[in-house]
């Protein structure tokens, strides 16, 4: 009879405590790996403890490496002025869709260590841009091969976001400079 009680008092505490976050994310259905290689601008993130020393230009650029792995090269601008450049690696985890990877910027004697999730939830028809998340939503990158998003586009992006569960007001615009497309 406790039991019975118990489970029935904790039934209705685990409906009300859950969120709308706790959800499962869902990524794009595939990536072309090839065509989302290249430089893409940050034009937007939620803030976060290792990009804390970036204040603007932010890019990501991504190029194959041996057996199947991504080479990332992420660049921005310190409030010095000075540009800050980090290294990582990149692997896919869902082989199916390719919208699941893995990033690592740790490296000791070449083996990564660290692995943060980098799923793709957003994905222009044209590879125009790009939304990258975490199943926790803790993440959040809006990606783009120009500096700056039409309207439109940022309207596409934030019904993506939403839908997703992601609170659009914790993306901060990231300021880019010169534009070098």
């Amino acid at each position: 009879m406790k039991t019975i009680v118990l489970l029935t008092l904790l039934i209705p505490l685990t409906a009300f405590s859950r969120t709308e976050t706790e959800t499962e994310l869902t990524t794009v259905d595939s990536v072309d790996l090839e065509r989302y290689l290249g430089v893409w601008y940050e034009v937007a993130q939620i803030p976060n403890r290792f990009q804390k020393q970036c204040v603007k230009n932010t890019t990501a650029e991504y190029s194959l490496k041996e057996k199947g792995k991504i080479r990332v090269v992420n660049r921005c601008t310190n409030k010095d002025g000075e540009i800050e450049t980090v290294e990582g690696t990149a692997k896919v985890v869902d082989k199916a869709t390719n919208a699941r990877l893995k990033v690592s910027f740790v490296s000791i004697l070449g083996i990564n260590l660290f692995w943060g999730d980098y799923w793709i939830i957003g994905l222009d028809a044209e590879y125009k841009w790009a939304i990258v998340g975490t199943p926790s939503r803790k993440y959040g990158w809006i990606l783009s091969r120009t500096s700056e998003l039409t309207d439109v586009q940022w309207e596409q992006i934030n019904g993506i976001l939403t839908e997703k569960g992601y609170d659009t007001e914790r993306f901060v615009r990231t300021e880019q400079g010169v534009d070098n497309e």
